[in-house]
């Protein structure tokens, strides 16, 4: 069962809010060297400035885990992320974060790349999983055990 099919079981309301793609923005491509953090500070001046959605595909395509949030794993900015953050960092594999509150288009953007409301949202293997609610009932459940494995394993 697919990601998305959890995320359908759990929440049926989840669908397409009809948004266009996220409008074009000048941003530095991520460097994948480091999978551990995804700074939320530009990268070299010579890179190459890239749309905001190509900026975010990049990110969660080449991280396993990636947590979109406020703040950072170590200075959250709002009890959700702060929820999300401690329990992906408590299964001890790496974690790529950014922070959205430093660049209001990708806090926009990521809404509209996931078709999903709010922040935080956490994409395993290029997948997005959901938000703190459901991240929190898969980790109670061990579902999301399983997933980060697999993530990892290989």
């Amino acid at each position: 069962m697919g990601i998305r099919d959890r995320i359908k079981r759990r929440l049926p309301i989840i669908g397409s809010s009809g948004s266009a793609a996220p409008a074009a923005s000048p941003r530095t491509a991520p460097v994948a060297a480091a999978p551990v953090v995804a700074s939320s500070e530009p990268a070299a001046p010579a890179a190459a400035p890239v749309p905001v959605g190509e900026f975010i595909k990049e990110l969660v395509t080449s991280n396993k885990v990636v947590l979109f949030m406020k703040g950072s794993p170590s200075s959250p900015q709002c009890g959700f992320s702060a929820s999300a953050a401690g329990i992906l960092s408590g299964y001890g594999h790496p974690l790529a974060h950014f922070d959205v509150l430093s660049d209001p288009e990708v806090r926009q953007g990521i809404k509209d790349f996931s078709e999903w409301p709010t922040i935080p949202q956490v994409y395993i293997n290029g997948e997005f999983l959901g938000g703190s609610d459901i991240l929190r009932q898969m980790h109670e459940s061990g579902e999301l055990k399983t997933c980060i494995e697999e993530a990892f394993a290989g």
